[in-house]
Formats: structure tokens, C-alpha cells, sequence
């Protein structure tokens, strides 16, 4: 089988913004254009007050939110009645579906905070799936190491035949941490006709065939066709989160948390918010 490398589409700084109850960050994307996924925030920082207002109480239905921690750490609590903390390495991938209602407070440590929030539609067949969490510590994924010089943190899909602790997702992702020694090459296979986009939070390089498309930290780089990407990091080397997933080819509907097909859905979400009717019991 031939492979295609795919070529860069697009190269695209992450923009600064400010969410929740009064956190600084950047926002490498806010759109259905990447289907399935929705929206990637990048809320590394130094500074404690532009982050500690946090996100207090909201809900969310239709979607997933998928926490990453680099530094620092997340107090969530929700209306299942979970409780924690999402410390530096974890990953929480939250599936709310027919609703959860939670909230996200950041905390430093040693004064830093760094983590990045993904969100990941969910087609009509599961929007109204119950709500559920997958909560991975740091030393439950696993890093791998498929050529000199290149080293990868599996969160989900699989790398050298080492599978992520992510299963079960809807949009049969491959969520990836890569990081290139400088002047390092880098492959990986992807599915033909998945969404693919790269993020860079560390170094710099070039993505695509040939000489490549020059990025640094925070640029976003969205992929067209084909079944591979390509990578060389520069002499500083390079850090970058790979994604893929399945698209999903539906009307989206999209206001604040919550993401369905229809604004008639929209507004019943809300309303039920309102109402005190939000959270349903479980199928």
C-alpha cells in the first residue's frame, strides 16, 4: 500500500482569550470546521491570578471534554458525585453526553500551571449516552520510544504497537505527545479520511513533504488527505501534541457547553438547565 504523506492545510498561532470566571489562555481553535473535534484550549501560565478564577459550576451535553496536565494541577467536581484532582501527566477524558454539571479550579505548583482542554463532539446516536469518565494517572501511559531520537506518550490510538489507555471512544482517536531530539525525523500512519491536526507546545520544526511548512510553540498545523504525517524538528528539537479522529458528517448545533444538532435541542438543553431537570438517570 502506498503511503501519502499528508500535506499542511493550514498554520494558525493560538490566540489569547480569556474563559471561565476570568482564566487567561490561548485558544489554538473554536470551530466545527475540524469535525469531530470542536474546540483545543492551551492554558499554560506563570502568572497565578490569570488562572486561579477557574471555571466554577457549568454543564455540558452532547460532547467530551479531554483535560491533559503538563504542570500543575485541576480540582474537578461534578454531579456524579466524583471528586479529584488532575495532576501533571494525567488525562481525563469526561463524556458528557445527556449531561453532567462540574467544575474545573486550577491550583500551582511551585507557582505554574500548564494543561490543555480538547473538545470532542459526539454524533446524534450518542449525544444522550449516560455520562461517563475515563481518568488516567501519568504512570498509566505509557512512552514510547519507535526511533532515535523521538520519544511519544500514548494517550490513545497506538504507536509501535503500544495501544494508549484511552479506549472506547466514538471518534476512534490517536491522541499523541510527541517530542523530537533536535534535527529528528518523525512518521506516524493515520486513517485516510480522519481529521488530523498537530500542536505545538515546544521548539519548533517543520510539518509536511519537502522543505515543509516552518511552525513554532502554539502554532496549530491542520493536515489535508492521506494515511501519514511527517515531522523534523529544528536544532532546538520540538514538542507537539498529535490528534486524529473520525468525522462525524452532522448538523452541529453549538452555544456555550453544549453541542447538539439542532437549536431546538439547544434550547431544550438550556431550558432544562433552568429547571432543575438537566441531569438524567441513567439508562
Amino acid at each position: 500500500m502506498t503511503t501519502q504523506v499528508r500535506a499542511v492545510e493550514l498554520v494558525h498561532q493560538a490566540a489569547p482569550t480569556i474563559e471561565g470566571a476570568g482564566v487567561h489562555l490561548h485558544r489554538a481553535f473554536g470551530s466545527a470546521a475540524f469535525d469531530p473535534f470542536l474546540m483545543l484550549d492551551d492554558f499554560r501560565g506563570d502568572r497565578p491570578e490569570e488562572y486561579l478564577p477557574g471555571f466554577p459550576t457549568h454543564p455540558h451535553r452532547g460532547m467530551e471534554t479531554v483535560t491533559y496536565m503538563l504542570e500543575g494541577t485541576v480540582a474537578h467536581r461534578d454531579s456524579m458525585g466524583n471528586a479529584g484532582n488532575i495532576n501533571a501527566g494525567d488525562v481525563q477524558w469526561m463524556t458528557a453526553g445527556s449531561g453532567i454539571v462540574h467544575s474545573e479550579m486550577p491550583a500551582p505548583v511551585n507557582g505554574r500551571m500548564g494543561g490543555f482542554q480538547l473538545w470532542v463532539n459526539l454524533p446524534r446516536a450518542q449525544k444522550m449516552m449516560d455520562p461517563r469518565y475515563q481518568e488516567i494517572t501519568a504512570d498509566q501511559v505509557p512512552v514510547v520510544s519507535p526511533a532515535e531520537g523521538v520519544t511519544v506518550r500514548v494517550i490513545a490510538g497506538s504507536v509501535a504497537g503500544v495501544v494508549g489507555p484511552v479506549r472506547g471512544i466514538v471518534a476512534d482517536p490517536d491522541y499523541l505527545d510527541v517530542t523530537l531530539d533536535p534535527d529528528v525525523s518523525f512518521s506516524h500512519p493515520v486513517k485516510a479520511g480522519y481529521s488530523v491536526f498537530a500542536y505545538v507546545i515546544g521548539g519548533g520544526g517543520t510539518f509536511g513533504n519537502g522543505p515543509g511548512h516552518q511552525v513554532k510553540n502554539r502554532d496549530l498545523v491542520v493536515f489535508g488527505a492521506g494515511t501519514s504525517v511527517g515531522a523534523r524538528s529544528s536544532q532546538e528539537g520540538m514538542r507537539f501534541l498529535l490528534l486524529s479522529g473520525r468525522p462525524i458528517h452532522e448538523p452541529v448545533a453549538w452555544q456555550g457547553p453544549i453541542v447538539m444538532n439542532t437549536d431546538e435541542e439547544l434550547r431544550q438543553a438550556f431550558r432544562e438547565y433552568r429547571e432543575g431537570t438537566f441531569i438524567r438517570k441513567k439508562a
